[in-house]
């Protein structure tokens, strides 16, 4: 916040209204990017939860997601929504997301049960460091008699590298 800044009676200051107008934007942005990115069309990922520092991130069951039995969805798919709801929380924390990049360094799975439904993978930032960032995810999905169970847990370490404005 600037030293000149605005305050009204309440002490609240002009850079209150920026920082909702910033959040705004910063959800925008992360919203395109998964309407326009492939991987995340064809995952057809939703958002559920978009805050700073916290993701909540669904993948609806699809037969072409399902391992060679046919009953449950591949590893594969709960690893690929662990790092993206990982990597969309720790965007979630910019200021500029669009003029950062982030590459993962460490992703880890713990595979708890098989998931035979729609996945959810609720992602939050344990770090944001100026150049490393740090996740915590839990997996979720529905049993067959309609109880919401962990699927899988695990998280990233990103190396974030930022852009100009983006401190």
């Amino acid at each position: 916040m600037s030293a000149d800044a605005d305050c009204d009676a309440d002490g609240d200051t002009d850079a209150d209204a920026d920082s909702k107008v910033d959040a705004d934007a910063i959800e925008r942005h992360l919203r395109r990017g998964v309407d326009e990115y492939g991987l995340f069309r064809w995952l057809d990922l939703d958002f559920e939860v978009l805050e700073p520092g916290r993701v909540a991130m669904s993948v609806p069951f699809d037969e072409k997601f399902v391992n060679l039995t046919g009953r449950t969805i591949h590893g594969g798919i709960t690893a690929a929504l662990i790092d993206t709801a990982s990597g969309f929380a720790l965007r979630s924390t910019f200021e500029r997301p669009e003029a950062a990049s982030l590459t993962t360094t460490d992703l880890n799975v713990r595979y708890v049960r098989p998931a035979r439904d729609d996945v959810r993978a609720a992602a939050e930032v344990v770090r944001a460091g100026r150049s490393m960032g740090v996740t915590e995810v839990t997996v979720t999905s529905t049993t067959p008699d309609g109880e919401e169970r962990t699927v899988a847990t695990g998280g990233t370490t990103y190396r974030i590298f930022r852009g100009e404005g983006d401190e």
